[in-house]
């Protein structure tokens, strides 16, 4: 239980203090977690499974590739 949340609680904390889409922007770790954002399958994964189209996280958010 301490390791689960020693591991998730500094997502929890960015989402908190800086709002979802900042806190997905910034943090590329926390935003390769992302499946689904504004109706869009962002997971590559998720989408071949479902045979769906996707859409890379990053493009969703409107973030330079770089990033």
């Amino acid at each position: 239980a301490f390791s689960l949340n020693n591991a998730t609680l500094p997502f929890v904390e960015a989402l908190a203090n800086l709002g979802v889409e900042a806190a997905l922007g910034h943090d590329p770790h926390l935003r390769a977690g992302l499946n689904i954002y504004r109706g869009s399958i962002v997971y590559e994964g998720v989408a071949e499974a479902q045979d769906k189209p996707y859409l890379p996280a990053a493009e969703a958010l409107g973030l330079d590739a770089r990033a």
